[in-house]
């Protein structure tokens, strides 16, 4: 029996695969096609004297050291013979070779003899998520060390999802202070709550977003420690913005949050805290939110913030807040492989990429806000 990488010609067997093997939640032929060309995923099919048996997808993120087992399927007359294990062993090399630490993979909580192979190779269940799949199945979330890499226990962060496609920073700062403060709420009031308090007005075009300066102030306003680490007071999101008048409301708000800030107290630092700041902070049970460009793990031209939930030389993990209902809402097309909920829950990313993501525009704007314990 081969492993190899899958071929345009497999095509028709694929697809005849997953039609037998799965009820619902099936890849189409089109999905094949996309994972066959694209080089962000490794689609392996185990072959014996010319008769394609089973495959294993396993989809890596640019950016972070985070594979995902998004698929495996053994044809029913080829069950029994440990094919299974070998696929799976096949695609955590993939992941290997890719430069990832962990694989994470969801399974049917009902699917007995899945969970079974995978608690056997090392998998440790940390998550359940309801109403997963297609038929309302729930999903149980699973994850192997790949490499000698000692991972945090998962954070006591809780992951919540932003609802609205401008509101990262709110669901990002929400996600601190409820890890901080158990009274913090987590729901949709609370998100466009921190949003009016924090926006900056405008952006380049529709709703405006949230900057460091009015995000710090939400938090000081909560009572929580807070301090600040930017380039300096310009105004943050401006570049881009063509309409003279939407800038200067901008240059306004922000400098009325930084007037407050300064009457709070906050203490705002110039520059990039660095690796040796954010860890002994977080040692200490501060949270990070930083900023963000998405294009280096979203390939999405886009400034976004994310918490980060623990330091492991030489990962930072941190919390996503996009989801993928985001997608729905809008009605844009969702396609397999893109980027999911799940997959933005304690990212493991190299600390050296990490600080190359971290920073968002022509000017390469850069902000992290540190936040302690109520006060």
């Amino acid at each position: 029996m081969d492993i190899r990488d899958a071929r345009q010609s497999d095509l028709d067997v694929l697809v005849a695969l997953e039609n037998a093997v799965f009820d619902s939640d099936r890849l189409s032929r089109r999905s094949f096609q996309r994972f066959i060309q694209q080089g962000r995923s490794a689609l392996r099919v185990a072959e014996e004297e010319g008769r394609l048996l089973g495959y294993v997808l396993v989809i890596f993120r640019r950016g972070t050291s985070l594979a995902r087992l998004y698929s495996m399927a053994v044809a029913s007359d080829a069950q029994g013979r440990g094919l299974g294990r070998r696929l799976l062993v096949d695609g955590e090399q993939q992941a290997v070779e890719n430069g990832c630490v962990a694989m994470r993979l969801e399974v049917r909580e009902d699917n007995a003899s899945a969970i079974t192979l995978y608690q056997s190779a090392g998998y440790q269940p940390f998550g359940r998520y309801p109403d997963y799949y297609e038929d309302h199945a729930d999903a149980l979330r699973m994850e192997k060390s790949l490499a000698d890499v000692i991972r945090p226990p998962h954070s006591s962060v809780p992951w919540y999802g932003q609802t609205l496609e401008f509101t990262c920073g709110p669901a990002a700062l929400m996600m601190a202070l409820a890890s901080l403060n158990a009274s913090q709420p987590l729901n949709r009031n609370e998100e466009i709550r921190l949003w009016r308090e924090a926006t900056t007005v405008f952006m380049t075009s529709g709703h405006g977003g949230c900057g460091p300066f009015g995000l710090a102030v939400a938090a000081a306003h909560r009572g929580h420690a807070v301090e600040l680490w930017t380039d300096g007071p310009r105004p943050f999101f401006v570049d881009s913005v063509r309409d003279e008048e939407k800038k200067a409301v901008i240059e306004m708000v922000e400098a009325d949050f930084q007037r407050e800030l300064e009457r709070l107290d906050v203490p705002m630092h110039h520059g990039w805290p660095g690796v040796e700041v954010l860890q002994k902070s977080l040692a200490r049970g501060w949270r990070a939110l930083v900023l963000i460009s998405s294009w280096r793990i979203w390939n999405e031209k886009s400034p976004h913030w994310v918490v980060v939930t623990g330091y492991s030389e030489p990962f930072f993990f941190v919390h996503d807040p996009w989801d993928t209902n985001l997608k729905s809402r809008s009605n844009a097309r969702w396609r397999p492989g893109d980027r999911d909920r799940l997959d933005g829950i304690d990212m493991p990313i190299p600390s050296g990429e990490f600080e190359r993501m971290s920073r968002y525009g022509r000017s390469a704007q850069r902000a992290v806000i540190l936040l302690g314990p109520l006060s």
